[in-house]
């Protein structure tokens, strides 16, 4: 079934870049973007991301921790962060429980060819965690500005 806003956004308590493990119940108190994508480093993604990063002290000061959310290995977002400069924490969820918990490890396709992957979704968490918006088959361009609108006007 999938959430809907008002929801409890599921928990989870995964490995993240820099050596790290986030908790989602570790972060209630502060409003959370959640971010679900793909895969580092890719084209997509890597635009998201630096939007995030660099729209980053805006999201501080609304009081909003953003985490990014990816299959991807550890080491491979480690090399991502790395590579530009990213400094919010992606975690890896490499056995897909909390990317189905959020439904959004779906039925993909390209060209002809079925297969599982990431819908590229975002999750904006209140205070109190539950659901406050989802914004799911994200386009990239401007879509940081708006998930920072977003946080700026939840209390």
């Amino acid at each position: 079934m999938p959430l809907s806003e008002g929801d409890p956004a599921p928990d989870f308590d995964l490995p993240a870049s820099a050596g790290g493990r986030i908790a989602l119940s570790a972060l209630k108190g502060h409003k959370v973007v959640l971010y679900f994508y793909p895969k580092d480093d890719t084209s997509g993604c890597t635009l998201e991301a630096q939007d995030f990063n660099r729209l980053l002290p805006d999201f501080t000061e609304a009081d909003a921790k953003i985490v990014g959310l990816s299959p991807d290995p550890v080491k491979s977002h480690d090399k991502f962060c790395g590579k530009y400069g990213l400094t919010f924490p992606l975690a890896s969820d490499e056995d897909k429980g909390v990317l189905e918990a959020y439904g959004v490890w779906v039925q993909k396709s390209m060209y002809g060819r079925t297969y599982m992957g990431v819908e590229r979704t975002t999750v904006l968490v209140d205070r109190k965690g539950r659901i406050a918006k989802i914004w799911p088959k994200v386009k990239v361009p401007g879509h940081a500005e708006a998930v920072l609108e977003a946080a700026r006007a939840l209390s």
